[in-house]
Parts: structure tokens; C-alpha cells; sequence
């Protein structure tokens, strides 16, 4: 396993802490994360968010 492959796959990660790579070591409290989930939750928030089985429209089938 590459640690910099690992960490480029994060992009909070790329954030500098008193000139230092931030290390983030809280995920009990909250995980973050990789770019793909990110892609996801954007197209998700931008063209498919809709209540589910609560309409016949196009958004809510989708969803």
C-alpha cells in the first residue's frame, strides 16, 4: 500500500497545518472523504435529491 497514493485519493489531506501535511486522526468522531464519494454526493445534491415514493415525478422516481 502507497501512503501518498492513499493520501492523494483525500483532498482534505492536501491541507497544510503550520507548514506540515495535515494528519487527521479523529474518524471515530468523523471520517472523511475520497474524491469519488465527493463526485457522488455532488451529482446526488445537484440532480437527483428528491423525496423517495412520495411522488410520481421524475426527481422521486429517480431518487
Amino acid at each position: 500500500m502507497n501512503p501518498e497514493a492513499l493520501r492523494a485519493d483525500f483532498p482534505i489531506l492536501d491541507l497544510m497545518v503550520n507548514g506540515q501535511p495535515l494528519v487527521y486522526l479523529d474518524n471515530a468522531a468523523s471520517s472523511q472523504m475520497p474524491q469519488s464519494v465527493i463526485d457522488r454526493l455532488m451529482r446526488y445534491h445537484k440532480s437527483e435529491h428528491a423525496n423517495i415514493h412520495r411522488a410520481v415525478h421524475y426527481l422521486s422516481e429517480t431518487a
